[in-house]
């Protein structure tokens, strides 16, 4: 939604203050400009990023849409864990197995909707209590997995982010590409009146514009809200982290889960009795 509202703001700015001072629009309708400028940055791109063209593509929609880990998200999040943590407290740990080996099927899991549809959350949980349930693995050895899986995902999350981010760095040098060839066309049209000859470098210029416009008010600022969306994934997965290994360093369910609050970011954190509260809710 904001980035509809920026883009909005951004070229009634732009367009506006142009048509103010009495450019006239139609001139920057250039279509051979356009094709040279975004032709050559996607192919570019797609020479270099060719392999991972799929996760791209349907990385692209997200931008459009609102995070999903939001305040509710960690809410459900945190209640889940605690519920979780509880029954392996009061019934050990292999009174979770069903649960794990089988989350869409489990009645734990189903409580929170929000939380299973994420298939890298629930997977990730699910992971790191399968081996607390079945593997001799100590808090530190398991800690280091954990972030080397967390790392992982983050660089292949990130992929979306940097394509956008180096389309946004060569788009400017492929509007001078364009410019460059309105020039050349324009000194093998001097025969031409004035009149025309001036549309011809007015043209070429708009290819200079247009490589600097689209990479600074478009696809950057893609760029920028793909990389806080990677950042956010990472961060739940971090949150979970703590948590489960607060409570494999023998933390009760409560204080873990606080653990795991303690790293949310504070714009979102939910106090410790609106937390609380809601665990019992939930639970009850």
């Amino acid at each position: 939604m904001f980035v509809i509202i920026g883009y909005v703001f951004m070229c009634t700015c732009i367009l506006g203050a142009y048509a103010w001072h009495g450019g006239h629009l139609a001139v920057l309708w250039q279509p051979s400009e356009i094709v040279i400028i975004f032709g050559g940055g996607i192919g570019a791109m797609i020479a270099a990023y060719g392999s991972s063209l799929g996760p791209i593509v349907k990385a692209i929609p997200s931008v459009f849409k609102g995070s999903s880990f939001g305040k509710a998200f960690y809410m459900d999040l945190f209640a889940m864990m605690f519920e979780i943590l509880s029954k392996v407290r009061k019934e050990g740990l292999m009174s979770i197995e069903g649960d794990v080996e089988n989350p869409d099927g489990s009645p734990l899991f189903s409580k929170y909707p929000a939380v299973a549809k994420d298939h890298h959350v629930v997977e990730f949980l699910c992971d790191y209590l399968r081996l607390m349930v079945g593997g001799n693995l100590n808090a530190f050895e398991i800690e280091n997995l954990m972030d080397v899986e967390i790392e992982t995902h983050h660089h292949e999350a990130h992929v979306p982010a940097e394509f956008m981010a180096k389309l946004a760095d060569g788009l400017p040098a492929f509007g001078i590409v364009a410019a460059v060839m309105g020039v050349v066309h324009t000194m093998g049209s001097l025969h031409l009146p004035p009149t025309e000859l001036g549309k011809l470098i007015g043209a070429a210029l708009v290819g200079t514009f247009m490589g600097i416009w689209l990479a600074y008010g478009f696809f950057g600022p893609l760029a920028t809200v793909l990389e806080t969306k990677v950042n956010e994934g990472s961060k739940v997965l971090q949150t979970i982290k703590i948590t489960l290994l607060a409570s494999l360093n023998g933390y009760a369910p409560q204080v873990a889960v606080e653990f795991g609050r303690k790293a949310m970011e504070s714009r979102i954190r939910p106090s410790f009795l609106e937390l609380e509260e809601y665990v019992k809710s939930k639970k009850g």
